[in-house]
């Protein structure tokens, strides 16, 4: 089968319009919405393991994953509601159960690989949500797995080169990042 230049540029321009239309919808939808939310969790978090003690930093992660998991199922209800199709409500539902089970997991591994330092604990819980985004961004968006590798490297990279600033990284880098990526979406998108 032999292809034109006119053909191949054609097939190209549609190729780059459908790319176009899908980061369109991506932000018109409001997902842009979940990077802000968890970025926020993740700023104030990591500052809180920064500078508070471990057991009040404990207290604030609880509470901010209550807030960031309220906010989503919030989000997620409203977006839901403007998906016509009931595959769209069948997708959304078995997106929730796969974060509500991959969550589930981290709490088991981290059950296994107990005792564990504060540090430990936030590098795995980030490394199996990346995880996560990784296998999200492959089935919806390949976009955003450029994010997904920056914040992992991000991670091991303050992990074993810059132990004592790590929390502080993680809250500008990775919860910063999220949110400015968000709004990068919601924005340019």
């Amino acid at each position: 089968m032999n292809i034109t230049p006119d053909e191949a540029q054609q097939a190209l321009a549609a190729i780059q319009t459908m790319a176009q239309k899908t980061r369109r919808a991506l932000s018109s939808s409001g997902a842009y919405l979940f990077l802000i939310v968890w970025g926020a969790v993740w700023l104030v978090g990591f500052l809180g393991n920064q500078f508070l003690t471990s057991q009040h930093a404990g207290y604030l992660w609880f509470g901010l994953d209550i807030v960031g998991a309220l906010l989503s199922w919030f989000i997620g209800a409203r977006m839901g509601r403007r998906v016509r199709s009931a595959g769209g409500s069948v997708s959304g539902k078995r997106i929730a159960w796969f974060w509500i089970l991959l969550f589930l997991y981290v709490v088991a591994l981290i059950g296994v690989a107990w005792p564990v330092d504060v540090k430990q604990i936030a590098v795995f819980i980030v490394l199996v949500i990346m995880l996560g985004w990784l296998a999200m961004g492959l089935l919806l968006s390949i976009t955003s797995i450029r994010l997904t590798l920056a914040i992992t490297a991000l991670t091991l990279v303050a992990y074993f080169a810059f132990p004592a600033y790590f929390h502080f990284i993680m809250a500008f880098l990775g919860g910063g990042g999220m949110i400015a990526f968000g709004i990068y979406i919601r924005n340019r998108w």
